[in-house]
């Protein structure tokens, strides 16, 4: 299921009037075969470190696009991103294709002309920041999910991209693998029959910051690296580790810059959910947290009556969904059925379909030369953050929270509704 692209001359118009493309590419006019320096998408990079770097060379693997810029506050993470984007083109022979700049102020990076599409791999309390400043500044977004770290802050980024007409896509990959679009599918078809339940195994929620100051490294601007956080926390290692570490940053797990397991695993995985039970728009009207009665786990439950739950049901990083018929269970590069033989089923041709992308990051660019919605827009982002958000929400309240998804507020609930937002530093305003 594609989405209907702008016309041609519509398109080419836009070009024109904001200068989306230096050299109108060849994709643009027609024809095929070898893509030509102007053809490429020019990249820029906010944000260095581990997965921007693992970024950097997925997206240059692709062949489509080149890495013209990168920002980052952490100066030894950016001379390495530098290094290795350098040396991808000295193994390929191609030296003519090394020249990437460095900026510490992102901003800087922004102003460029010829920077078609930005990468935003930083800190979950930086991204409506970065993404909305670029949009305002013409550029296609690819955003690492969760797409924002409150509510309120994804829904401007919705609202910003369509007020500057920008692709954006959600970095939740699993969209563009073949184990979760068949579980999907099946799901969708009713091969396990009406839904009796679906169960999610992610890490919980955030906790409170517990990090001792410690030094801070040369080349680590730590205010910047706090950003729009109007209450400042002391550098820790486990926040920004250096490239020496092994272990994922840490910074996930405190509430101030993350939403802990719920929104890291979970952004990948209620995403599924959400895309089972084409809630791409949409979400669950009732949370409520476990009681030790009747709701053992945290719960969802959404307008048709399907309840899913948050729990441990022995697979990590899964989903179970349990059926009249039948039970699925899926996880990375792994889908078990029951019936056996619902794995390996191909679904038919004038059955339900959904969005087929082999490759999440071609998808993207698809959708810029098309003008369309990639595979996981910015509103199907947004939507499957607040899913984790709102459990979050749920937990820290500890009662049962009664939601409107069309209005993104909580019915007769003042204390809730204050938590769809934060505090931000009048600099980093995340208006449209």
């Amino acid at each position: 299921m594609k989405h209907t692209p702008i016309s041609r001359r519509r398109f080419m118009g836009r070009i024109a009037a904001i200068s989306a493309f230096t050299i109108i590419p060849r994709y643009v006019l027609g024809g095929s075969g070898y893509r030509a320096p102007s053809d490429l998408i020019n990249l820029g990079f906010i944000g260095t470190g581990r997965q921007g770097t693992g970024l950097l060379n997925t997206f240059l693997t692709t062949g489509e696009a080149q890495c013209l810029a990168a920002s980052d506050v952490y100066a030894a993470k950016l001379s390495n991103f530098l290094d290795r984007n350098k040396k991808f083109y000295l193994d390929k022979g191609e030296s003519e294709k090394i020249g990437c700049t460095a900026y510490a102020d992102f901003r800087e990076m922004l102003e460029r002309k010829d920077i078609d599409a930005v990468v935003v791999a930083t800190p979950d309390h930086w991204h409506a920041v970065h993404a909305i400043r670029a949009m305002k500044a013409g550029k296609d977004v690819y955003c690492e999910k969760p797409l924002a770290l409150t509510i309120s802050e994804g829904r401007a980024m919705v609202k910003a991209a369509r007020k500057y007409e920008r692709v954006v896509q959600t970095g939740s990959m699993q969209r563009s693998w073949p184990e979760f679009r068949q579980a999907v599918e099946l799901v969708r078809n009713g091969y396990i029959g009406d839904l009796t339940g679906i169960k999610v195994n992610v890490g919980g929620p955030p906790k409170e910051f517990d990090l001792q100051g410690q030094s801070l490294p040369d080349g680590l601007d730590w205010n910047a690296w706090l950003g729009p956080n109007t209450i400042a926390r002391p550098f820790h290692n486990d926040l920004a580790p250096t490239l020496a570490d092994t272990f994922w940053p840490k910074w996930r797990d405190y509430k101030e810059f993350g939403g802990g397991g719920m929104t890291d695993w979970g952004a990948h995985m209620f995403d599924i959910v959400q895309w089972a039970l084409d809630m791409d728009e949409s979400g669950p009207i009732k949370i409520t947290p476990p009681n030790g009665n009747e709701f053992k786990f945290l719960t969802y439950e959404y307008p048709n009556g399907v309840r899913m739950t948050h729990e441990d049901f022995g697979i990590n990083n899964a989903i179970r969904f349990s059926g009249t018929k039948g039970q699925i269970d899926v996880q990375r590069r792994k889908i078990e059925t029951n019936p056996a033989g619902l794995a390996t089923h191909v679904i038919g041709p004038n059955e339900k379909h959904v969005y087929r992308s082999e490759n999440h990051h071609e998808d993207w660019f698809q959708a810029m030369r098309n003008r369309t919605k990639p595979i996981c827009d910015v509103e199907t982002g947004h939507r499957t953050a607040s899913v984790c958000t709102l459990g979050n929400l749920a937990y820290a309240l500890k009662r049962p929270l009664v939601w409107d998804p069309e209005k993104e507020k909580f019915r007769k609930d003042k204390e809730a509704n204050k938590l769809r937002n934060r505090g931000m530093r009048k600099e980093w305003s995340v208006k449209a």
